[in-house]
């Protein structure tokens, strides 16, 4: 092969690079989206504001969309009363309500949401949690050396099975379960991937929760790698929450009403 037709075919193959690949993504008919994760950091206060936000679940490429509902009402059990959300700014997808807080913490709630004239309800019960004893940054690292570690410790409460969710900031979220250390003072390390910069101010927060809020997190931090989307953005498969549609059952919401006791502690990166 001469040079002129080494160069015809070099040529020919760099044009051939520039074809456009058509990548097929699935799509499904938008699901309504609900973080419905009502945290309170003070039971004492007499009052509590809580905020659900709700939005449209998308394609793979697509933006989040608010979903403004028809109706949102919470309503305890114990006593039969029935509050109503209203949307914070017009076409937020945030709605919120000032409650008492033995509303929130005595009895069973149920969060009833109406979209598209259908209704989607949600049940849950307060769950309470303890304190962050400790938090501190370590001098660990894992693979790359890159690392940061933080060391948590706290002490579970003896004669109670517990299930704690922990917020590591930036969209990262860790479950535990006090199976293995009931009733005792735990210590664990947390490493972020990206070392944090010095002079960095992070919050966690410890958050108490039920076995099946515990399941739902599991699932959805694995699916995530690491809770980096969140725990309310559309997963890369279907995790059903507890919202049901009785009129429609394969027309659920994704997401999860929980209300939560819940501690948070700051740490300045050194």
């Amino acid at each position: 092969m001469n040079k002129q037709m080494i160069w015809i075919f070099v040529f020919g193959l760099l044009l051939g690079c520039d074809d456009v690949i058509e990548v097929t993504v699935p799509t499904d008919p938008p699901r309504l989206v609900v973080d419905g994760l009502v945290r309170l950091a003070d039971i004492s206060q007499p009052t509590t504001t809580i905020q659900i936000r709700a939005t449209l679940s998308s394609s793979f490429f697509g933006q989040v969309e608010p979903a403004i509902l028809e109706e949102a009402t919470i309503t305890n059990e114990l006593n039969a009363s029935s509050e109503s959300l209203r949307e914070q700014d017009p076409g937020s997808g945030i709605y919120e309500v000032e409650l008492d807080t033995r509303f929130l913490t005595e009895g069973k709630l149920t969060l009833s949401l109406v979209y598209n004239g259908q209704r989607f309800e949600a049940s849950t019960q307060f769950v309470p949690t303890v304190p962050i004893d400790s938090l501190l940054q370590g001098e660990g690292g894992l693979f790359g050396g890159d690392e940061t570690e933080v060391v948590v410790s706290f002490t579970d409460v003896p004669d109670r099975d517990d299930f704690y969710l922990f917020d590591f900031d930036f969209n990262e979220y860790l479950v535990t379960e006090d199976t293995f250390y009931p009733g005792q003072r735990f210590e664990f390390s947390y490493f972020y991937d990206d070392g944090l910069k010095a002079g960095k101010e992070i919050e966690i927060g410890i958050i108490g929760v039920d076995k099946p809020f515990y399941n739902y997190m599991n699932q959805v931090i694995v699916q995530a790698d690491g809770g980096a989307q969140g725990p309310f953005q559309t997963p890369a498969a279907t995790v059903k929450g507890n919202f049901v549609n009785s009129e429609d059952p394969l027309n659920f919401a994704l997401g999860y009403f929980a209300v939560c006791q819940s501690y948070t502690r700051r740490l300045v990166i050194e």
